[in-house]
């Protein structure tokens, strides 16, 4: 394993249980998403030294950092992290430059205001230096704190949930700025974030916590569409989420679910298994009213719409397929939805694309892993 980059491992029974692992490469973006009480911003404080778990490690660039086993535990002034919290923590008594200026050590007044300056220009906040936080709105006061999280030239940049007391205009800017920032940051980076599309948008990898434990760790988009468990599908709200059996259908393994028997891509397992299933809804395709084409034969299903919701040029829609009560989501361009009839009761059939399908071990919904924290 490469000692460059952020390893922890961490294990505690209380007072948040914690049974975590992960790793951080320099230069990349690691989201850590779950629900409220997962441990997301217990991590965060392990690894800034805030918070000491009962048990396990955290070493940055081969460096240990805390070891319970080791009786290793460096205190948060020896780890050169650069912390951006949720809330700013700005000193209100004092300008932009001289929040950043705080920051800087082991330098001369005149080389600390230098760096200063440079740092708030980084940041795109040129010519507000002399402003206090009360004078400054509430992304400016974002951008001086990531300022300051940068003034110590960080071995990791620890980001929890930090634009989430802002606007979405302005939440939307900011993103935008930290992935430019992020381009010339060569450390590990950790995200905590409740907002799905922006851990896509912005991480390299996601971690997904649930009551402390890791539960998958992967590129977004695989997280999101391929998740390795129902519990990881319902944490990143995957709606298509449904129970079926292996079989048997003349020599080859398909998924069996209300009557239907549908091809899979990716199929593994035992006739008799049961297994959860997903689709994401852009692999559920709307059948059209007239003039239907060859793809429509792809595991085909019929139902009702139970509604539809028209949000500007797309149509959501939820089917609930024959002898079936939970719907099937997805979504179509609203003049697609107008020409076909999509209206509630309206009857309609759509195709499952069988490389969108994604199989699970089947988990119980009384499965304690499935309950909210």
């Amino acid at each position: 394993m490469s000692t460059a980059g952020l390893q922890v491992q961490l294990r505690q029974r209380a007072p948040i249980p914690l049974e975590a692992e992960l790793a951080c490469a320099p230069g990349e973006l690691l989201a850590l998403v779950g629900p409220s009480g997962s441990g997301k911003s217990t991590l965060l404080r392990c690894i800034a030294g805030l918070h000491s778990a009962a048990e396990g490690s955290i070493k940055c660039n081969g460096e240990t950092w805390f070891d319970a086993a080791a009786a290793v535990n460096h205190p948060v002034q020896a780890r050169c992290i650069g912390f951006v919290f949720q809330s700013y923590a700005l000193f209100p008594h004092l300008t932009a430059l001289e929040n950043v200026a705080a920051a800087l050590g082991g330098l001369t007044f005149a080389e600390r205001t230098a760096r200063a300056r440079e740092l708030l220009a980084r940041v795109h906040l040129d010519g507000l230096e002399s402003r206090k936080p009360s004078a400054l709105s509430g992304g400016q006061q974002q951008r001086v704190a990531v300022a300051r999280a940068l003034a110590r030239d960080p071995a990791v940049l620890l980001l929890d949930e930090p634009f989430s007391a802002v606007d979405q205009v302005t939440r939307r800017k900011l993103q935008q700025e930290l992935a430019r920032l992020r381009a010339d940051l060569n450390i590990p980076m950790l995200l905590v974030t409740h907002d799905l599309d922006e851990a896509r948008m912005l991480a390299d990898r996601m971690v997904i916590l649930h009551r402390g434990r890791t539960l998958q760790a992967g590129a977004p988009d695989e997280v999101m569409t391929r998740p390795q468990s129902a519990a990881c599908a319902r944490l990143v709200g995957l709606m298509n989420l449904f129970e079926g059996t292996l079989v048997q259908d003349s020599g080859n393994l398909k998924l069996e679910w209300l009557g239907h028997r549908l091809e899979v891509s990716n199929i593994a397992g035992s006739a008799g298994d049961r297994v959860c299933w997903v689709i994401p809804p852009e692999g559920v395709l709307l059948h059209r009213r007239e003039r239907p084409s060859r793809g429509e034969a792809e595991n085909p299903v019929a139902g009702s719409v139970q509604d539809c919701l028209r949000l500007g040029p797309f149509t959501q829609i939820r089917l609930v397929p024959d002898g079936g009560s939970e719907p099937l989501a997805f979504s179509v361009p609203t003049h697609v939805a107008e020409r076909n009839g999509i209206a509630p009761g309206a009857v309609a059939r759509v195709s499952l694309l069988a490389e969108s399908i994604h199989l699970m071990p089947w988990e119980s919904p009384d499965d304690p892993r499935l309950r909210s924290a």
